[in-house]
């Protein structure tokens, strides 16, 4: 199984990268997570998602007073220092 993170890249705003979720699964399961997302919208209207690429997203999100706009990357951990290879 892997690790996963989704980020999510706020478009629009002055805010920087965040990490939405980090998790173990099937890429199935973070691309649920992405397009599960609902920011910090006091109540959500509708979601549009659009497939830019297999592991990205363009998510808007309407809330009851205004929309945020989010690039989501889903990434898959690599390589971990902190972990010995099994040999």
């Amino acid at each position: 199984m892997s690790r996963w993170i989704v980020l999510g890249l706020p478009v629009s705003t002055d805010e920087g990268v965040r990490t939405l979720a980090e998790f173990d699964g099937s890429p199935e399961e973070a691309e649920q997570a992405a397009n599960t997302f609902e920011c910090d919208l006091w109540k959500v209207r509708r979601r549009e998602v659009f497939r830019c690429s297999d592991r990205s997203h363009f998510i808007r999100v309407h809330g009851r007073v205004n929309t945020r706009s989010f690039l989501i990357q889903l990434a898959e951990l690599v390589h971990d220092s902190a972990t010995r290879p099994t040999t």
